[in-house]
C-alpha cells in the first residue's frame, strides 16, 4: 500500500478513530487502526469491540493495500506535521513496518497483520431514518449531563432513544437519568421512525456521535436494530453496540402535580448558584433556596470554610417554601437553558422539582432534593 494525502484529511480521519481506541489494551491489535487504500479514497476503521469507526479521506492510491498501526502514534505524528504538508503513507507487509514522510520528516512504524484486525458483525437494521445534525446534537447534549456513572446499574449508563407521546402527537425523544436528576428532550419524529426499538446508546459512544453532528446543514443517516446503532455521514460511520438491558419506566418520576412556579433568569440562577457554592469544599454540598413573594434567597452555609448569600429578584407568588439542593445538579440543569429565562415547578421541600425552558414542553428536567 501507497497513499499520499494532505494533512489536514489526514489528521482529521485518524483523531476521529484513535479517539475510540482504549489507551489501556490487553489485545495489542484493538490499540491499531486499519488503513485500507482503494480507487481514489482511504478509510481508516478503528473499534474498541463495542464501538466502531470508520472514516473516509480523499487520497492519491499510488498501490492500494491494507495494513494497521499504532492509532495514537500515527495521530501524534501527524498532528505534530506542519500544516498542508503532503504526507506519504507506505506499508512493507514483509518487513512489517509502515513509513510516514513528509517533508523532511521521516518515520518508521511497526504494523500488525490486517487479518488479526476484528471488524463489527454487520447487523440487519429494522429501522432507518435521516435526522439533521442540529436535531440529533440538542437531543443528546440536553440529555447527556444526567448518564449515570454507577457500574451496578449498567442499564443507566447511557441516553435512552425511543418513540414516545409528545406535546403534539409521536416525537423522538432522549431520556437520561442518575437516579438524583432525570432529563427528557424531544423533537419531531422523523420519517421512517415511528416503529423503532427503544435503544439505550452508550456514553462513550454519545461522546463520539457529538463529533459527528457539528454541521447544522448536515444530515444523519440513523440506523437501530435491537442490538446495534449506526450513524452515518457521507464520510465517517459510526456503529455502536447498545446497552442491553431494560431502561426504567421514568414517567414516574416526572412529577404531574407540581403548582408552585418560580421563573428566573437562567443566567442569572446559574452564576448566583456558581457564586454562592464557592465556599462550600466539596461542590456537591447543598445550595438551600429559600422561595417567597417575588423573591429568592440562596444560601449555602459550610461550617468549615464559612456561609454565603445572594438574592434575586423571581415571579414567584405562592408560599414560603425552603428547599435544598446538590449544587452541582442545579449548575448541570440552569445550563441546559437555551432560553432566557427558567420555570422551575415546586410542590414541596421532599419531592422532586420540575425544570423547563421557559414555554417550551419538549426539553423537560426533573432534580431531587436534598436535605438542609
Amino acid at each position: 500500500m501507497k497513499i499520499s494525502i494532505e494533512r489536514g484529511a489526514l489528521l482529521k480521519a485518524v483523531s476521529q478513530a484513535q479517539s475510540v481506541v482504549e489507551r489501556r489494551n490487553t489485545i495489542p491489535i484493538l490499540a491499531n487502526v486499519l488503513i485500507e487504500a482503494e480507487g481514489d479514497q482511504v478509510q481508516f476503521r478503528a473499534t474498541d469491540l463495542d464501538i466502531e469507526v470508520l472514516d473516509k479521506a480523499p487520497a492519491q492510491v499510488e498501490r492500494a493495500g491494507s495494513t494497521t498501526v499504532a492509532a495514537t502514534t500515527l495521530h501524534e505524528i501527524v498532528r505534530k506535521l506542519p500544516d498542508g504538508a503532503l504526507v506519504t503513507l507506505n506499508a512493507d507487509s514483509a518487513a512489517g513496518r509502515l513509513t510516514v514522510e513528509a517533508g523532511r520528516s521521516n518515520f518508521s512504524l511497526a504494523t500488525l497483520p490486517k487479518e488479526d484486525f476484528p471488524v463489527m458483525a454487520s447487523s440487519e437494521y429494522e429501522t432507518n431514518f435521516t435526522a439533521n445534525a442540529a436535531v440529533l446534537r440538542r437531543l443528546f447534549d440536553k440529555s447527556k449531563f444526567a448518564i449515570s456513572t454507577e457500574e451496578t446499574r449498567y442499564y443507566l449508563n447511557g441516553v435512552y432513544m425511543h418513540v414516545a407521546d409528545g406535546e403534539n402527537g409521536k416525537a423522538l425523544r432522549c431520556v437520561a437519568t442518575d437516579g438524583h436528576r432525570l432529563a427528557r428532550i424531544d423533537a419531531e419524529l422523523p420519517e421512517g421512525a415511528a416503529d423503532m426499538a427503544g435503544v439505550i446508546v452508550p456514553r462513550k459512544t454519545v461522546g463520539e456521535l457529538r463529533k459527528l453532528l457539528d454541521d447544522d446543514e448536515m444530515d444523519i443517516a440513523v440506523s437501530v436494530s435491537e442490538t446495534k446503532v449506526r450513524f452515518a455521514t457521507p464520510d465517517i460511520t459510526l456503529t455502536s453496540k447498545v446497552i442491553d438491558g431494560t431502561f426504567p419506566d421514568y414517567t414516574r418520576v416526572i412529577p404531574q402535580a407540581n403548582t408552585r412556579r418560580m421563573e428566573v433568569d437562567a443566567s442569572e440562577f446559574a452564576h448566583a448558584v456558581d457564586r454562592v457554592a464557592t465556599v462550600s469544599s466539596e461542590r456537591s454540598r447543598a445550595v438551600k433556596l429559600q422561595l417567597e413573594e417575588d423573591r429568592l434567597i440562596l444560601s449555602v452555609n459550610a461550617p468549615d470554610s464559612g456561609a454565603a448569600e445572594e438574592e434575586l429578584a423571581v415571579a414567584y407568588g405562592d408560599e414560603r417554601l425552603e428547599i435544598g439542593f446538590n449544587a452541582k445538579y442545579l449548575l448541570e440543569i440552569a445550563s441546559q437553558v437555551d432560553r432566557e429565562n427558567a420555570v422551575f415547578l415546586f410542590n414541596s421541600s421532599g419531592d422532586p422539582t420540575l425544570m423547563r425552558e421557559g414555554n417550551d414542553q419538549s426539553a423537560v428536567y426533573v432534580v431531587m432534593p436534598m436535605r438542609v
